[in-house]
């Protein structure tokens, strides 16, 4: 008989922090293979490649051939088949129900008890955008780690409000790109699009009698699968990999929106209940999760989202569910939607994009592009068109709410704005950025979020 053999609290406490170590360093690919095996799928299908035409998986860009899957899932059926007639039903089934889908098969669940943030303002100047004296703040969120000191998490912001209203201000809240302190790229040349020129965004909102605000995702949640046992995902999760269920990084930049808002709610210069929200590409996404889920933004601003945000998932037409289930994009998502790139087909899912739509009704919402085709156009990957076909396919929920859809299922020209309802839609024809479409989704959003009167300085 082989001696019984003790382990002592301290060498247990290293054996733990040791585990917790090695997983919590794992790559991205460790961390995908880990996911495919708690599903029990050995493959995936490739994605579509978008950058070279002589590819055997080259991106599909013929109409004929773009929706092999026509019929949608019907955000106004319940799924007993019983149809949703009045405003009462969408709020208090339906609407519960497609939010249950896309926990659990596309965008994961937030758990139950996520640390508390603290918000420090770091900085505070007095700064011009263009001509308007703006207020600027620094801010952190400081995420309790208490349950997991290993891991600090920090959400970096900036608030600007114009110096000389008479009260409190709408605010646009943007997911940016640049680096902290000071946003330097995304307040120039990003701000502007691709190519550069025109006035920077913040410009123009604060010369619209708005506050801006930047937060920066990646602070919070790591934009790679490496980063899914660090980060706020992994601080609720002390470090360990997820479960299949369990939030991808578009629901924790989410998140970070959301508690954003919570500290407008106590700033005396800002009106928390005329906040919007905007993001560009994978920002975009996060900002169409933030706005379907965050019942307090006021109006959302989603730009060139693609898939994963307005795109039509079933569509066969530039990035596919199947570019999302890879090694690359898949920390987007919960690991359930990697059923969909391997056993399953994106025609399965429960749900699709223009539910996800659904879910911002009745609140004004503008979906926003650049061209396809010409000088400077941002091309064919986010599929422009698809994203149109979902935002038409939501004007039902919209309309059962009271409130105006697009007024036409027919796509328009380019440059061309449907801005007659509370949901809009527009394409630029700039590339991939929301530059150009800023003046009109200003001109639009002001007949919902009207400005505090300027103070005499």
């Amino acid at each position: 008989m082989k001696p019984h053999r003790t382990v002592s609290a301290l060498s247990l406490t290293f054996i733990l922090a040791s585990s917790a170590l090695a997983q919590t360093n794992w790559s991205a690919q460790q961390d995908h293979q880990n996911m495919m095996e708690q599903l029990g799928i050995t493959s995936l299908r490739s994605g579509a490649d978008g950058m070279n035409p002589q590819a055997a998986n080259y991106q599909n860009t013929d109409e004929a051939k773009a929706n092999p899957c026509p019929n949608l899932p019907d955000p106004l059926t319940l799924k007993d088949g019983a149809k949703v007639t009045t405003p009462e039903l969408w709020w208090n089934r339906r609407r519960p129900e497609i939010m249950e889908d896309f926990d659990r098969e596309m965008y994961g669940r937030v758990p139950a008890h996520v640390p508390k943030v603290t918000w420090e303002i770091t900085r505070t100047t007095n700064e011009m955008d263009g001509t308007i004296p703006v207020l600027t703040r620094t801010l952190v969120g400081h995420v309790d780690n208490s349950g997991d000191p290993q891991i600090t998490v920090d959400i970096q912001l900036t608030l600007s409000t114009p110096a000389h209203a008479a009260g409190p201000v709408p605010v646009m809240l943007e997911f940016g790109f640049g680096a902290f302190p000071g946003f330097a790229r995304n307040r120039t040349n990003l701000a502007r699009g691709f190519p550069g020129g025109g006035p920077r965004w913040q410009d123009e909102v604060s010369s619209n009698g708005w506050g801006h605000a930047v937060i920066t995702p990646t602070s919070y949640q790591a934009d790679n699968g490496a980063g899914l046992t660090k980060g706020i995902i992994g601080l609720c999760n002390h470090g360990h990999p997820r479960q299949p269920d369990d939030w991808g990084a578009l629901r924790a930049w989410a998140w970070g929106a959301s508690r954003a808002l919570d500290y407008f709610e106590t700033d005396k210069t800002v009106d928390a209940k005329k906040v919007g929200i905007e993001g560009l590409s994978r920002y975009g996404k996060a900002a169409l999760v933030t706005m379907a889920y965050d019942q307090r933004f006021a109006v959302g601003f989603i730009g060139s989202s693609g898939e994963g945000g307005a795109k039509l998932s079933r569509r066969n037409w530039g990035e596919l569910v199947e570019n999302l289930t890879g090694q690359g994009e898949y920390h987007w998502m919960a690991g359930n939607f990697l059923k969909y790139g391997g056993p399953l087909h994106p025609c399965d899912l429960p749900v699709d994009a223009h539910e996800l739509i659904a879910l911002c009704a009745p609140r004004p919402t503008f979906i926003s592009y650049g061209a396809s085709s010409g000088q400077g156009a941002e091309g064919t990957w986010v599929d422009q068109r698809g994203s149109f076909m979902a935002a038409v396919a939501a004007g039902p929920v919209f309309r059962l709410l009271g409130k105006k859809d697009l007024g036409t299922t027919t796509m328009p020209e380019v440059n061309t704005p449907l801005i007659a309802g509370d949901l809009a839609w527009r394409q630029h024809s700039g590339g991939h950025t929301t530059g150009p479409n800023w003046p009109t989704f200003l001109q639009w959003a002001n007949r919902y979020v009207q400005p505090a009167p300027a103070a005499t300085p």
